[in-house]
């Protein structure tokens, strides 16, 4: 079972569950797991800029940030989405809000599942795997699915 968890402490931006959700599952579903338990919390630019000072030693704040929690065959772990940052990346890459913030789910659900982008050759695969999820959702939306 894939469970999804969704918090909204970003204080004006809401984002609904069932594309969060949707986000996971494709992900889950492509890499062949059944079982994750994924908690996903929306936050701000100075939420942000705190926890990757924290907890990654970096100054300023970044888009996503991904903490996996467990071992083994079931995923657990919680994905943070910067969506101050959201919002700007959306008007820099011309695409919809909504888009964008779909593909940081999939970014940090990715990094979750053990893909990780510190190389270029490694950030190079995530991101093909990114293109291809993010494609899935946007066709299964246009669809009328989720």
């Amino acid at each position: 079972m894939i469970d999804v968890a969704v918090f909204n402490a970003h204080r004006a931006v809401r984002i609904r569950r069932s594309g969060v959700a949707a986000a996971v599952a494709c992900v889950a579903g492509g890499e062949r797991r059944k079982q994750a338990s994924v908690s996903v919390v929306f936050i701000g630019n100075s939420a942000s800029a705190r926890m990757n000072r924290k907890f990654l030693g970096h100054a300023g704040g970044t888009d996503v940030i991904s903490f996996p929690l467990g071992e083994g065959r079931r995923v657990e772990g919680e994905i943070y989405v910067n969506l101050d940052r959201a919002r700007t990346q959306a008007r820099e890459y011309g695409v919809r809000f909504a888009e964008e913030v779909s593909r940081l789910v999939v970014h940090g659900t990715l990094h979750l599942f053990g893909y990780d982008d510190r190389t270029a050759l490694l950030a190079r695969h995530m991101k093909r795997q990114e293109d291809r999820y993010v494609k899935i959702l946007a066709l299964r939306k246009g669809s009328g699915n989720p």
